[in-house]
């Protein structure tokens, strides 16, 4: 995994934060409440999206014999 951007949305008393893989373009979103602070938003964004890239690479297809 390289770069990772953050996006930070408030929605009322909630906080919508999408972490974005650059390199494969996979994004993951949490709600967080808005009390948190930024990096504890960010710490929990890129454990999602660290889980979901492995997943994504765990499921990868078959190889074809042909």
């Amino acid at each position: 995994m390289g770069e990772v951007l953050y996006e930070f949305v408030q929605i009322g008393q909630q906080m919508r934060v999408s972490a974005i893989d650059a390199d494969t373009n996979v994004e993951v979103i949490v709600i967080a409440p808005i009390a948190a602070t930024r990096h504890q938003m960010q710490v929990i964004a890129l454990a999602k999206l660290k889980k979901r890239l492995a997943e994504l690479s765990a499921a990868e297809p078959p190889q074809r014999l042909f």
